[in-house]
């Protein structure tokens, strides 16, 4: 199957980290999301990151020019996914949202269009039980944030058909992602191996082990990750990796359970640097809140 239009459904930070890279792939896209201040906030997250990347070298300012040519909204879900052949689902990481969105999708897109939830953790097989195409709903695992991160994991449910599989792989490509396949299981590859490095992580700050800055130091110097369980934590969202960490938790047993020091600062609003605040303090982020 070709794809020439994608809609992406949600315009969070994950959303329009697609979108940006569907419109610089050439790809007629709709960004859409419920919230209008949120969704005009993903379309000049868009905007700023072209230019950062003709300032960084890495974008064209043709490309620039085209890939915004490209890009547009909707008005509703509903019309934002009418005529496109691929749409990628990117709501908060909560199992009833993602139904709901399915069920919408479902009904107003055209009969050959492709589902795909960019669920970190989720069964795609049960979001795709709600729809009369099961075959045609597939994960696509982006990494945040996605304009530099290489890697998507396309994730394939009981009923996902080869063909969705090579279309997906091929928009991957062209998206500039290196692809893994996975057979759905709970936390996929990625998110079930991270989440219990970084559950660890919390239990070791609990227990007074080593500061959050020397754990951090020790990944990144000792075993050569790019960025410490903290660091990296506070990008994601503590709230996100707590609701990861209680799926798995449900799903697989009994390693999974949350530590209690990150419940204890979801509680507190200690987010990550969408709040100003998680392990560590980011006083910009929350000055730029508050503005």
């Amino acid at each position: 199957m070709e794809v020439n239009k994608i809609a992406v459904i949600g315009a969070g930070t994950m959303g329009r980290g697609i979108a940006y890279a569907a419109a610089l792939g050439g790809y007629c896209t709709i960004l859409e999301d419920v919230s209008a201040p949120v969704l005009q906030q993903g379309l000049a997250y868009v905007r700023e990151t072209l230019e950062e990347g003709i300032a960084r070298g890495k974008v064209t300012p043709l490309q620039k020019e085209q890939a915004l040519a490209c890009l547009g909204s909707a008005g509703s879900v509903e019309e934002a996914c009418r005529e496109a052949d691929l749409v990628i689902e990117a709501a908060p990481e909560e199992m009833e949202l993602k139904v709901d969105i399915f069920c919408i999708l479902d009904k107003f897109a055209k009969p050959g269009a492709i589902f795909a939830s960019n669920t970190s953790s989720l069964s795609i097989t049960e979001i795709a039980a709600v729809t009369c195409r099961p075959e045609k709903c597939v994960g696509m695992h982006f990494f945040n944030p996605v304009p530099k991160m290489k890697l998507l994991e396309i994730v394939r449910a009981l009923e996902t058909s080869e063909d969705t599989l090579a279309t997906c792989r091929e928009v991957g490509r062209r998206m500039g992602k290196e692809v893994v396949v996975v057979r759905e299981s709970p936390g996929f590859v990625t998110s079930r191996i991270n989440a219990l490095i970084g559950n660890e992580a919390f239990h070791m700050l609990q227990e007074g082990i080593a500061s959050a800055e020397d754990i951090d130091k020790a990944m990144r110097l000792g075993l050569n990750h790019p960025m410490g369980p903290f660091e990296l934590v506070d990008l994601v969202g503590l709230d996100v990796r707590l609701s990861i960490l209680e799926y798995l938790h449900n799903t697989l047993g009994e390693k999974y359970r949350p530590s209690p020091l990150l419940r204890q600062y979801v509680k507190a609003g200690r987010l990550g640097r969408k709040a100003g605040r998680g392990v560590y303090e980011y006083p910009d982020a929350k000055a730029k809140g508050q503005a």
